[in-house]
């Protein structure tokens, strides 16, 4: 089995269905019922029994009925409470820089929006889910939630639907008046799973009445069918019902009358369980350790010894995915692995059994601390967007690396390394709520004066400072500067002196900005401290700029160029560009600056760094606002509105004075009505359209020729086709490509853009085809 894997999909809308939706008519319909009359409703059943499938396709299908569009929150992987309402801060794509408390920005987004938010497998999780989605509905009135559960929330105002299981022929293979037993649900399901496997499988009359019994022998629990169905690779249906039902009797002690579905769902677990090699059964197990989905290299470091060999985990994972174990996931040139929720809660349980979930835990978190280490060291190197990538796939393995780290006597300076360590992924991630919160933790956790808490604790202040959390960051750098005595480290004025001096800046006070970022930047020097020299040359320029002193401002950000273009390194080039823009516009070559800054917003686009891309977007509008483009720049200016929001004031506070200038120029050049239409315009905007309008060319009006679409040429081509109505399937025939494929590129396509839905698809290439609707120079339509 193949996925794409959830980092395709759109963080606003819904995943694709890999595989088809079979059934559920009237679940649907019973739920959209729940739905219409209940803000909070919660699908409850055992494991493996299609809640989650059920949750989406009724999201699915009604989410045109809400304004601000649907937001799944996956919560398997989530082993913490403290960051449940973080993750659905990431999930509803919220930048926010600010040193708030998570539940006030998710209120504060959610109020006055009309969302829906699928809360999925909350069961682990139970209480803080209620607490959270009671909090929720109560604040924001226009929101919904759909939650699923193995159990009930328990939430005040909570109605609940018990989610059955598919239904199954109890006759010989026919409904009453003759109607075929493959029009039940279980049937069909077993049927489409079976032929995904053996393309000539189909229902007949010699084998209908044993895929009938199979169906019911599990109960029609899709999961179970699923499991079973892939058997067919390899064994006949009269075999696989022959070794169903033996397995049932035994566990029944001879009676298969009414088998309890957990039961029935366990029992078809230690079946496939049975059918694999004891390596397989030892991977299995091993693998539990893992959140959400693992690479082939974290396999072979954390689950080799003990009876299986590195060399060996290649196989035994080809093995495990044949047997519908694994799901196999690809995120673009890479390929990680998955074991699906019950697959393994059923192998932690086995981990368990076995005694070695300690030690797996520990060495779990032992390679993401390597593998942490690794790329902070190899963040200033050609590889930065690829460890970048790889990191933002390991998300939930760092969590659980963490949390760990926290919960287990003695783990945490080694939690508080890996937080440090992952000093530039919080900040491209957008991730320093969170990121401050580990480090907040752990420091607390075991204060014992090492170089890994002077470390981390150099890092929280850093982090304090981009949330504008002056006072605390002042107090972190006391306690860092002390302990950099205690530990005789010479070495660590430097990033404190950056860290102050950036504070400084923030602050308006440029003299002493000055003065500590030079400072910053003799260290760096004097110690070959690369990334201090570069991050130091980018705000010392900045502050330069701002004093007038444009040639000094010029050499700073040259000289940081320079570093960066010899390492080869995306992420502070990108900087440099726009605040060397900036220093150009000022010095009136408007043209030269608009280019930095749209050269900037396509070095950061692989981290999808919103905060980057809207301090571009940002000087771009006043670039606009100074060329007499009123309404371009007023576009530009709604279009970051959400952002500015979420920062908690200026995006950059010396620089607030160009916003107001901007906001009176573009006022003054198109009027006060076609501004806030303008802006209005800009607001309803998703993120990837005020980059694709941030990057397109005002002059020509004419982005199809200027190269700056987000979309490959091929993405635009069925992009194209989507906007004609054409459903993936037609699109896959009519370009002569796999329907898969022509999904993958769909759920690129809304990722890019932003989207959540086809029909925005549609729109969006409607202003492509159609660049005459968009405003040109000087604001004329």
């Amino acid at each position: 089995m193949t996925s794409r894997g959830t980092d395709s999909w759109s963080a606003t809308g819904l995943p694709a269905e890999l595989t088809s939706f079979v059934g559920r008519r009237h679940d649907i319909a019973e739920v959209k019922r729940l739905l219409a009359g209940s803000r909070l409703v919660t699908l409850v059943g055992v494991g493996g029994v299609g809640k989650s499938r059920l949750a989406l396709r009724v999201a699915a299908e009604v989410q045109r009925a809400f304004r601000d569009g649907v937001c799944l929150v996956e919560l398997a992987a989530l082993e913490s409470p403290g960051v449940l309402a973080q993750a659905m801060i990431e999930s509803l794509r919220i930048v926010d820089h600010s040193s708030r408390e998570p539940m006030e920005v998710l209120t504060d987004h959610l109020r006055g929006r009309q969302t829906l938010m699928v809360l999925d497998n909350c069961e682990h999780l139970r209480h803080d889910c209620a607490v959270l989605a009671a909090t929720l509905v109560r604040a924001a009135p226009g929101l919904r939630i759909l939650a699923t559960s193995r159990q009930a929330l328990g939430a005040a105002g909570e109605q609940t639907m018990v989610v059955p299981a598919l239904p199954v022929p109890r006759t010989n293979g026919t409904r009453p008046g003759g109607e075929p037993a493959e029009r039940f649900d279980a049937m069909r399901l077993f049927a489409e799973r079976a032929q995904a496997v053996v393309p000539e499988f189909e229902i007949t009359d010699d084998n209908r009445e044993t895929v009938a019994r199979i169906c019911r022998s599990l109960d029609g629990i899709p999961l179970a069918i699923e499991l079973a169905a892939v058997r067919l690779r390899v064994i006949s249906a009269d075999q696989l019902l022959a070794r169903l039902e033996d397995r049932f009797r035994l566990l029944t002690t001879g009676s298969r009358a009414r088998l309890p579905r957990q039961q029935t769902l366990r029992a078809l677990i230690d079946y496939s369980h049975a059918l694999c090699t004891d390596k397989e059964q030892l991977l299995w197990a091993r693998l539990s350790v893992f959140s959400g989905s693992v690479d082939l290299e974290a396999a072979e470091h954390v689950c080799s010894g003990d009876g299986l060999a590195p060399e060996e985990i290649v196989d035994v994972i080809i093995g495990l995915v044949d047997k519908s174990i694994l799901v196999r996931e690809e995120h673009g040139p890479m390929v990680r692995f998955r074991l699906m929720e019950t697959i393994r809660q059923y192998g932690r349980d086995r981990l368990r059994e076995s005694g070695e979930e300690a030690e797996l835990r520990r060495r779990h978190r032992a390679w993401y601390v390597d593998l942490a280490t690794r790329m902070h060291h190899e963040w200033f190197t050609p590889a930065q967007v690829s460890w970048y990538e790889r990191m933002r796939l390991e998300h939930d393995n760092l969590r659980s690396a963490l949390d760990h780290c926290l919960s287990t006597p003695g783990e945490a300076q080694e939690g508080v390394i890996l937080a440090a360590a992952l000093r530039f992924y919080w900040i491209a991630a957008d991730a320093p709520r969170e990121a401050r919160r580990w480090l907040d933790d752990l420091l607390a956790a075991d204060p014992a004066p090492v170089p890994g808490r002077l470390w981390a604790l150099g890092v929280n202040a850093r982090i304090a400072v981009l949330q504008s959390d002056f006072a605390v960051s002042a107090g972190l750098l006391k306690e860092y500067r002390e302990l950099a005595r205690t530990l005789g480290d010479d070495t660590a004025e430097g990033g404190a002196a950056y860290v102050e001096g950036l504070a400084a800046l923030l602050q308006s006070d440029l003299p002493e900005a000055e003065r500590l970022l030079g400072a910053a930047l003799d260290y760096g020097r004097a110690t070959g401290d690369d990334m201090l020299v570069a991050n130091a040359l980018i705000y010392l320029g900045t502050t330069l700029s701002l004093l007038g002193r444009a040639a000094e401002a010029v050499e700073s950000f040259e000289d940081c160029l320079r570093l960066c273009e010899t390492r080869e390194e995306r992420w502070f080039r990108s900087y440099t560009l726009w605040t060397y823009g900036i220093e150009v516009w000022k010095q009136g070559d408007t043209r030269r600056a608009v280019e930095m800054e749209r050269a900037a917003i396509r070095l950061k686009e692989p981290f999808k760094d919103p905060l980057g891309i809207a301090l571009c977007a940002e000087a771009l509008a006043w670039m606009a606002a100074g060329e007499g483009d009123g309404r371009r720049a007023a576009t530009l200016l709604g279009g970051l509105e959400e952002i500015r929001r979420g920062f908690g004031g200026p995006l950059f506070g010396s620089l607030s004075a160009y916003h107001e200038a901007c906001e009176a120029a573009a006022r003054a050049a198109v009027g006060d009505r076609a501004f806030e239409t303008a802006f209005r315009k800009g607001k309803a905007m998703s993120s990837g359209e005020v980059v694709a309008y941030a990057l397109r060319d005002a002059r020509r009006g004419d982005e199809r020729r200027g190269g700056s679409s987000p979309l490959t040429q091929r993405e635009m081509e069925i992009a194209r086709l989507v906007a004609r109505g054409m459903s993936n399937k037609a699109i896959a025939g009519a370009l002569v490509i796999a329907q898969r494929t022509a999904e993958g590129h769909v759920e690129n396509i809304l990722s890019k853009l932003g989207f959540s839905s086809r029909v925005q698809i549609a729109s969006w290439v409607g202003r492509q085809e159609h660049p005459e609707d968009e405003p040109g120079p000087g604001g004329a339509p």
